[in-house]
């Protein structure tokens, strides 16, 4: 009976802590429709702090004390999900850089400007012909 016990425990945490992802996603989505909204260059604002926030949250999570595991998955996954998914690429490019592998932080880089690119277009051109133009 004791296991069932913390076997829902476990369940009702990770259900907790899904619904704070979410909700911290909920408010980066927001924060960042109204970055984008109200600045020229919107998208650009939005990818640069993404990246510094995510940057410093990540710092402070993995090398301190001040968040604790689910404060830094709810932050990073959740809030700056919500706001950029660039900051968690950009975050993972840097990483690879400073742990000495030059390779695949080149790899990062262009194969995912270079795949998202080409799946942009391609998705432009399959709406295109969906549509008949």
């Amino acid at each position: 009976m004791g296991s069932e016990l913390f076997h829902t425990d476990r369940k009702v945490f990770q259900m907790n802590k899904f619904f704070l992802i979410c909700l911290g996603g909920a408010v980066g989505t927001g924060a960042r429709y109204l970055l984008s909204d109200a600045f020229p260059y919107g998208t650009l604002t939005v990818n640069v702090l993404g990246s510094f926030l995510m940057g410093v949250l990540m710092q402070l999570g993995l090398t301190t004390d001040l968040l604790s595991p689910t404060a830094r998955v709810v932050l990073t996954t959740g809030l700056m999900g919500g706001f950029t998914t660039y900051s968690s690429f950009n975050y993972e490019t840097i990483q690879y850089f400073q742990n000495g592998e030059t390779l695949k932080g080149m790899m990062n880089l262009v194969v995912m400007v270079g795949v998202c690119l080409a799946a942009g277009f391609a998705g432009l051109v399959f709406a295109k012909r969906l549509i008949g133009n």
